[in-house]
């Protein structure tokens, strides 16, 4: 399925039709989550400690994560779950969160890991550097005061070898192309146009930054302290890895 097309996913229902305030105050912290029960009340709780919105968009995981997301929705709501029908990407959750948030109104829209290894407190220094700033707020492992926490030496080589790939390849000196760990300005979106964005998968990240780049966007790195995920496994296989390296030629030749 094309990206663009990300928000016309099957959906299977979303909690609750009250709609949530969104002042420029607020911030929508989308959640996309497959197999995440063991973590996701502990991420949403996170989030909502600081006093933001969370949207946890669940692409039907079999474990349930999706029916304790609505438990969560049900006593708070300050929290929604989108629904949508099978494991369509990384990438494609993304835009259908930000899609939904964009017809509600909110002024900035966070994308977070729901593993651990996004931690909340850096959550507020991204929302206030993007609405300072403008444009987009990159958690950053790769600038000063950045670091990484419980990764193999071989999967740090890994990551920062494809992140020094993409600044070469595609002439961005953003250093960490690969976070996860974003906010975006409503304007930012906008100007992008989520029907642009050709990536499904992980490579969504190094797609979304480039274009930002390109289109003369703040981009501000904050460092912060990444955990490997507390719980679960990474989703991250070799095929999304090689779907990245292409992903680059792709943008660098478009």
């Amino acid at each position: 399925m094309p990206a663009g097309q990300a928000s016309q996913a099957p959906l299977r229902r979303e909690a609750h039709s009250a709609e949530p305030p969104a002042g420029p105050a607020r911030a929508l912290v989308v959640i996309p989550t497959y197999n995440e029960c063991e973590n996701v009340r502990t991420a949403v709780g996170g989030v909502r400690r600081l006093g933001h919105d969370v949207l946890v968009v669940d692409d039907g995981s079999p474990d349930g994560t999706g029916d304790l997301a609505e438990e969560l929705a049900a006593a708070d709501a300050g929290v929604r779950v989108l629904h949508r029908e099978g494991k369509l990407g990384l990438g494609t959750a993304y835009l259908a969160g930000f899609a939904w948030g964009l017809e509600r109104g909110y002024q900035l829209l966070v994308q977070m890991d729901a593993d651990g290894s996004h931690r909340p407190e850096y959550l507020s220094l991204l929302v206030d550097a993007a609405r300072e700033r403008g444009g987009v707020a990159i958690g950053s492992r790769y600038v000063r005061g950045g670091s990484i926490v419980g990764w193999s030496p071989l999967r740090w080589l890994l990551s920062f070898g494809a992140n020094l790939y993409c600044r070469v390849v595609l002439g961005t000196t953003t250093r960490d192309v690969t976070s996860g760990y974003r906010c975006y300005t409503r304007d930012t979106l906008e100007r992008l146009g989520l029907d642009s964005i050709g990536a499904q998968g992980y490579s969504f990240q190094i797609e979304m930054a480039y274009r930002c780049a390109r289109l003369g966007v703040s981009i501000v790195e904050l460092p912060i302290r990444f955990e490997d995920r507390t719980a679960g496994k990474s989703k991250v296989s070799t095929n999304e890895i090689l779907k990245a390296l292409f992903t680059v030629i792709r943008l660098r030749l478009g």
